[in-house]
């Protein structure tokens, strides 16, 4: 992740909680008054957006506040302490909320994927997310899939070519489709069709498209898929992929499994903040 980028996301995060100020901590507290705070784990979880974004929101409400955290990707248990701060009392309660949502939410998405890579231990295939993240939290989401051991699939339309069912079907062909975006796509870009059938992913051949998005495919599908493509494409898995039935996906042959759940669905990770007063 581009510190700029992140430190332009986090200011707008701020400017939408804070508001006008904290009329609650300001009222009570003196403005040079100092505390610590720390961040105490009250689950079992892998540890995700703590130094490179919950350090930075602290940083952004007050460049002296001092701070340690423990690595991204750490698993941690109830209990453990995942992030000490120190400084004047208002700034850390001004920080608190935007960077415990950040850190519970980055690590929900570095657990969950870590399940699913776990699942796949050992087979020569990779864990990709998707498209279907929160807006405005597409890079930390995709840097927290990263950390649980996944891979990032586009980043944005400009990214990648991938021709879905609807273009397919606007254009008549996979063929058609293929040509259409040759004309217009760099060369150091990669063409990317979705496919439902065998007839979808021998056109896809057909057309020497590099990869093939096998979509909603049964496990002696895609394996017949593998077959029939021999390594001339890459092939990709997507839909309906659980942590109950991604072994098999895995085991049929295929490249890359792509999961919109690791971000769409991930389970936030229960943190809290503890304030000490000096």
């Amino acid at each position: 992740m581009d510190r700029l980028q992140i430190v332009e996301s986090i200011k707008s995060f701020l400017v939408e909680d804070i508001g006008s100020g904290d009329l609650t901590s300001e009222s009570i507290f003196k403005s040079d008054q100092q505390g610590k705070a720390r961040f105490v784990a009250k689950d079992s979880f892998m540890v995700a957006g703590l130094g490179k974004v919950a350090g930075e929101v602290f940083a952004l409400c007050n460049p002296s506040i001092e701070w340690s955290a423990v690595e991204d990707g750490t698993r941690v248990e109830t209990g453990d302490i995942l992030f000490s701060a120190s400084g004047p009392v208002i700034d850390l309660l001004r920080a608190e909320r935007v960077a415990l949502n950040l850190a519970q939410r980055l690590s929900g998405v570095a657990t969950l994927t870590a399940r699913f890579v776990e699942k796949v231990m050992l087979l020569p295939v990779k864990i990709v997310d998707t498209r279907k993240t929160t807006p405005g939290l597409r890079m930390l989401e995709k840097y927290a899939v990263r950390v649980g051991g996944g891979h990032n699939h586009r980043f944005n339309l400009a990214d990648g070519i991938l021709i879905k069912d609807n273009h397919i079907a606007a254009c008549g062909s996979i063929q058609r489709a293929v040509n259409r975006v040759r004309e217009r796509a760099p060369h150091t870009i990669r063409i990317e069709v979705e496919c439902e059938t065998l007839e979808q992913v021998e056109a896809c051949l057909a057309a020497d498209v590099d990869i093939i998005m096998l979509d909603n495919m049964e496990p002696e599908m895609m394996r017949e898929a593998v077959r029939i493509v021999k390594g001339r494409a890459l092939l990709e898995a997507s839909g309906g992929i659980t942590l109950e039935n991604i072994r098999s996906v895995a085991e049929t042959g295929v490249s890359l499994i792509s999961i919109g759940a690791l971000t769409h669905s991930a389970p936030a990770c229960d943190i809290s903040m503890k304030l000490d007063v000096d």
